[in-house]
């Protein structure tokens, strides 16, 4: 009987054991597959509650929601609320941790200004776009909605709102919100843990040897927080099944009647920065249009369903640095500072041609310098309104600009949530690429990051792909990229 196991090499257990793992990990889908078959699940759920209807009317005569439109509800609630909790301890470790990695980083200040620049350049573009639109298709010409539905807005925006919210309340940048009932909830201002995050850093590096425990604590915990991330992420498939499915239930079409032609000209703006303004910026710096879309594609259709580009921004951060190739020590700067700030869709298109659309309801013919205006308002007013984004707080601040009546908001807000989806995917597609331009333009861009295959898990924290398609530690990826064969081992 000894010749038995005798005649069986030993080497050949462990070296079948690497052959059938990859097997049993391609039994389920990508990611990215996930994804998209949740889009779908969405969808066909959400047709199936809107079928439905509601289970009732209570007191005050609003429709109860069916059970099904309730837990989707609650599941795409979940996850954003999970996304939107780590977003200040990560904002905060990211830029702690970045800016004390800049002093590796060449020109820091330069890539600062650099990307600054290209927000405004890249708004600048978009606003066209929306104006463009707006005079031709004539949005407001083209509506059947009555004066009936038009109302003043509860929220407005302010010059001095940018001035208010980039000075920290707190050291935490937390805001308390009393509720109806007694409660009192807390919310969270970026821009301003973006600031209090940028002292700390900077004191941090003028501290010197001192502060490199603190740094050291501040790297273990952002490493610990990218877990916690990680472990929210994976819900995301199943999350876009309620996100979507709850948007589809709710809103449905209907609305779009009235409204058509408005709808149709923002969609259009939309898709013109999104699939052509972008590429073609791509294409004139020497970068992939399919390896950006597909690099980008899990925080976009994220966003998407979502309709939040802060709950968004940990993933649009993730696949920037993993999937786009963007150093984190910029990335972790440009891509909050984005969240805030960089919003073609919610800050650019869709204001110019909601302006377009009011005057042309009211009457009220624009010049010259109206036009000017809105430019002028949406390349400067998203950061005048960072610290309370909002499309609706951006139109009314373009409206006031322009002395045009703001009950006009209230035309427009049967169909928001329906126009927000794709203000919001476009929104985040232009945080994730201005870094990854910058980047390009700066020499620091990771091109092998940046052009390998897209496969496996979009943001795994176990490997990513390298050179040659080869899987390589994500903690090592820098230190590897030369030497792939420790990897392949």
């Amino acid at each position: 009987m000894s010749p038995t196991p005798a005649s069986v090499p030993p080497s050949d257990a462990p070296s079948d054991a690497p052959e059938a793992a990859p097997r049993r990990r391609r039994r389920l889908p990508s990611f990215g597959t996930q994804v998209l078959l949740g889009l779908v699940l969405g969808v066909v759920l959400g047709l199936v509650a809107r079928e439905m209807g509601p289970d009732g009317v209570d007191a005050a005569g609003v429709a109860d929601p069916n059970w099904l439109t309730e837990t989707l509800t609650q599941v795409g609630g979940i996850f954003v609320t999970l996304l939107r909790a780590i977003v200040p301890p990560l904002v905060f470790l990211a830029i702690v941790a970045s800016i004390a990695n800049l002093r590796e980083v060449a020109g820091a200040a330069r890539l600062a200004w650099k990307t600054l620049a290209w927000f405004a350049g890249t708004a600048l573009v978009t606003v066209a776009i929306g104006i463009a639109l707006g005079l031709v298709l004539e949005p407001g010409r083209h509506t059947s909605v009555t004066a009936d539905s038009a109302a003043a807005p509860s929220t407005t925006g302010s010059w001095l709102d940018f001035l208010n919210g980039l000075v920290p309340a707190n050291f935490l940048g937390l805001q308390a919100t009393p509720g109806a009932d007694g409660s009192v909830g807390l919310s969270f201002n970026v821009l301003q843990i973006l600031v209090v995050a940028i002292a700390v850093g900077i004191a941090a590096l003028k501290v010197g040897e001192a502060a490199d425990p603190f740094l050291g604590l501040v790297r273990s915990a952002l490493a610990v927080v990218q877990k916690v991330l990680w472990w929210v992420i994976l819900l995301a498939p199943v999350a876009t099944v309620g996100l979507l499915g709850k948007a589809v239930a709710t809103y449905g079409w209907d609305a779009l009647g009235s409204l058509g032609t408005f709808a149709v000209a923002v969609y259009v703006g939309l898709a013109v920065v999104a699939f052509v303004v972008y590429p073609a910026l791509l294409r004139a710096n020497g970068l992939s249009v399919r390896q950006f879309f597909s690099g980008a594609w899990p925080a976009i259709s994220l966003a998407f369903v979502s309709r939040s580009s802060i709950g968004t921004m940990p993933v649009t951060q993730a696949v920037t640095e993993r999937n786009l190739g963007v150093p984190r020590a910029y990335s972790a700067f440009a891509v909050p500072l984005g969240a805030t700030t960089k919003m073609d869709g919610c800050a650019s298109i869709y204001p110019a041609i909601s302006a377009i659309f009011v005057a042309q309801f009211f009457g009220v013919d624009l010049s010259l310098t109206d036009y000017l205006l809105i430019a002028f308002v949406s390349v400067i007013g998203s950061a005048a309104t960072a610290g309370v984004t909002g499309a609706t707080v951006m139109l009314t601040l373009t409206l006031s600009t322009l002395g045009l009546p703001l009950e006009g908001v209230g035309l427009l807000l049967a169909i928001d949530p329906i126009l927000d989806m794709g203000r919001t995917a476009t929104n985040v597609a232009g945080q994730a690429l201005v870094p990854t331009l910058v980047a390009k333009r700066e020499g620091i861009l990771d091109r092998t990051a940046y052009d390998a295959p897209r496969r496996g898990q979009a943001w795994s924290d176990r490997e990513v792909v390298g050179a040659e398609g080869l899987t390589v530690p994500a903690a090592r990826r820098d230190a590897s990229q030369d030497a792939p064969e420790p990897a392949r081992a």
